[in-house]
């Protein structure tokens, strides 16, 4: 019986332990170099192996693959997080096609790749120092989509009373006193 427990815990625990990459490219990636290192001086880590996270800025198909540009979040367990707050942009290359309706804006990634050096482009009215990144591999997380609330309690039916304890209150529900459904009193009397 322990050891049923104890198989059921395990597994129990196993999705929060899924990683967004494989093992395999997990083991190359250089957990030393730190977003803002790499900010810093881009050709430094020239050929290392970096897992970055954040929120998808924009995409541009090309003839070499797919360009993201990204903004760098925070990683928690592997996934993107705090997104209000960022300590700058890279750019990565998809060697491959990525839908840029699926790889749109405002879409959470997390990626393996290699460190290629910097590139410089126009970013506003100033030129930026992107880290430039050539994707091993890549996760697309799901789209969060905003909580619904449930429509106002009287819309779910005539027989819903929100507030069974007032003046109308009878053991015999939905019946009152005088034989009528309690919602006639309500808006009858």
């Amino acid at each position: 019986m322990k050891r049923f427990f104890i198989v059921m815990i395990i597994v129990g625990l196993l999705p929060g332990c899924v990683n967004a990459v494989s093992r395999g490219v997990l083991k190359e990636v250089d957990r030393d170099i730190t977003f803002s290192a790499l900010l810093q001086s881009p050709t430094a880590y020239k050929g290392k192996v970096v897992l970055l996270g954040g929120v998808i800025v924009s995409t541009i198909n090309k003839e070499d693959g797919t360009l993201l540009e990204i903004y760098q979040t925070r990683l928690d367990r592997g996934r993107p997080a705090n997104t209000d707050s960022s300590e700058g942009r890279f750019l990565a290359l998809y060697q491959g096609y990525l839908d840029s309706e699926i790889y749109k804006q405002g879409r959470k990634v997390t990626l393996a790749g290699t460190v290629q050096g910097e590139k410089i482009q126009q970013l506003g009215e100033v030129e930026y120092h992107y880290p430039y990144i050539i994707i091993k591999e890549i996760h697309l997380w799901p789209e969060e989509k905003p909580v619904q609330y449930e429509p106002y309690p009287y819309s779910w039916g005539v027989w819903y009373d929100p507030y069974p304890w007032g003046p109308w209150y009878d053991p015999w529900y939905p019946w009152g006193p005088w034989g009528y459904p309690r919602y006639y009193h309500r808006r009858h009397h």
